[in-house]
């Protein structure tokens, strides 16, 4: 059994007077001791919504539902009460957020923030956590710890707020920890090592590991399993190296058309998905990726697609999913009719033959395709 087993996530945000918005909508994955599991997605998609939800973080109050279910080594971390949870998060789940700055409180030294999760979960106080804390500090990285434990959060570079938090995280030893976006605004070197960072904290302690970003270089080098988020809903699963290789929905080929190749032949252009993540379609009126995608046809609108389930555990939700390399298409002869589809070459957002390969785990670059395979 899986250490976290998220089934059916759903969350609805509700005010009078306004649409309601089903931020995630039926989302189902499962996370193993030591593994890393990515939510991939525009931004809008709610994968930040989803961790907050599955961290007991999200207000309880009228206009806003949580329903489905996140077993968490046998507890069903959406039912449980505010003192189980309050036991639960920080002890045996932990959250780095995506912005340190506004995360750490502005007016409590960094020792101090550190230091009071050492007191709640593990009963340590004065000198044994202080040096507990200055230890943290130093296995992320931070230089001259103990001097730093004084300072203030705007005292730090943003590569050590980001640390600092880490530190936090992890000072339980937690079994599983989420990680929203932990590399933003941060410039690459200071990607590269944090990313190195939680590989190591992965490996030497099986921790199980959600890793929520858009960053298609940081799946490359992190994620065992990834899932493509699109509206709310996953629209595709599979292992890394079948994902960035064959990718099948329309969707994935989009996120992973718009990246920069070293390997791209002189000219080469981008393949943005054209519209926005607000051009969508309502679920319950078909696939909610058709306003934008160059492979709609006129079974997308009408009825929710359903996941399909391939001899390779791949799943996707899509009725006219991207075919293997090499397969013929039997779509490419059909007329995509629907006039408010959008004007664009189907070629701009479907991929040519050659098989993509996954970019490197630096973000800072990606490598050429006989790197790829040596590693």
């Amino acid at each position: 059994m899986a250490l976290l087993e998220v089934d059916n996530l759903s969350v609805t945000f509700r005010q009078r007077g306004k649409r309601t918005v089903r931020a995630v909508d039926g989302v189902s994955f499962s996370v193993d001791a030591g593994e890393v599991v990515g939510l991939v997605g525009e931004s809008g998609c709610g994968k930040s919504v989803t961790s907050l939800a599955l961290m007991g973080l999200l207000p309880r109050q009228a206009g806003i539902t949580v329903e489905g279910r996140a077993d968490f080594d046998g507890t069903d971390l959406l039912r449980v009460d505010r003192r189980t949870m309050r036991d639960i998060r920080g002890r045996d789940v932990a959250m780095i957020f995506q912005d340190p700055l506004s995360s750490l409180n502005p007016v409590i030294p960094i020792g101090r923030q550190v230091t009071e999760v050492l007191t709640r979960h593990r009963g340590l106080g004065g000198d044994a956590a202080r040096k507990e804390a200055a230890e943290l500090l130093d296995r992320v990285g931070i230089p001259d710890p103990t001097r730093r434990l004084k300072e203030y959060p705007h005292q730090l570079s943003g590569g050590m707020r980001q640390r600092a938090l880490i530190a936090i995280a992890v000072a339980c030893q937690p079994r599983l920890l989420i990680a929203d976006e932990p590399t933003t605004a941060l410039d690459v070197t200071i990607q590269a090592q944090i990313l190195e960072l939680l590989k190591d904290l992965v490996r030497d302690s099986n921790t199980a590991l959600v890793m929520i970003t858009h960053d298609l270089g940081v799946v490359a080098g992190m994620c065992d399993t990834v899932n493509v988020l699109y509206a709310g809903r996953v629209v595709e699963t599979a292992r890394r190296r079948p994902l960035f290789a064959e990718p099948r929905h329309p969707y994935t080929v989009g996120l992973l058309g718009s990246i920069p190749r070293l390997d791209a032949g002189q000219g080469e252009r981008l393949s943005p998905i054209p519209g926005s993540v607000r051009d969508v379609l309502p679920w319950a009126e078909g696939c909610a990726f058709s306003p934008r995608c160059s492979r709609q046809m006129e079974a997308c609108v009408g009825e929710p697609p359903a996941m399909v389930l391939t001899h390779t555990d791949r799943t996707y939700r899509c009725v006219n999913p991207v075919p293997p390399a090499g397969a013929v298409d039997p779509a490419a002869s059909e007329t995509r009719g629907d006039a408010a589809a959008p004007k664009a070459e189907p070629a701009a957002r479907t991929p040519a033959p050659r098989t993509p390969e996954p970019p490197a785990a630096e973000p800072a670059s990606r490598p050429t395709r006989g790197e790829e395979e040596s590693a």
